[in-house]
């Protein structure tokens, strides 16, 4: 089995959200790549190579996608991504609250559209993974993986 798990950050927050998702795949002895979001295309991910996506965003100015990742995310909507499933989580700032983490709502919007099946319900971080934080995104993980073995 292999996965992708493509990121952007600023503050770091979003790269320790991917390590925990990447550390969570190698134990469960799947096949992982993290990559920078603004360095990937979307209609280069395949399913012949590729059995899990998984973005990990933060989000910006009132509830927006980062810049860095607005290519992948309006290219998602004509992408073929049929036999792949995804998740995204990431972090976020509840001091802004209805707009908290809001980009991972986007993205499970865009990867709908896509043809990819959705494997687990993203995980909003507040700030740096925690504890708890840590433990709802290894079961994210696992669920992915689970989704994968059903098929």
């Amino acid at each position: 089995m292999k996965a992708r798990v493509f990121y952007a950050t600023i503050t770091g927050n979003n790269e320790d959200v991917a390590d925990v998702i990447i550390d969570t795949f190698e134990a469960e002895g799947v096949e992982v790549t993290k990559e920078d979001i603004q360095m990937v295309d979307p209609h280069d991910i395949s399913a012949d190579e590729t059995d899990i996506v998984v973005v990990v965003p933060y989000t910006f100015d009132k509830g927006t996608v980062p810049d860095e990742s607005l290519d992948f995310f309006e290219d998602l909507e004509d992408t073929d991504l049929s036999g792949i499933v995804y998740g995204v989580s990431g972090s976020g700032d509840d001091f802004y609250g209805k707009d908290f983490a809001v980009a991972i709502d986007k993205f499970e919007a865009q990867f709908e559209k896509s043809g990819a099946t959705k494997g687990a319900d993203g995980v909003k971080v507040n700030l740096s993974p925690d504890v708890e934080a840590t433990e709802e995104l290894q079961a994210f993980t696992k669920a992915l993986i689970a989704k994968v073995n059903a098929y």
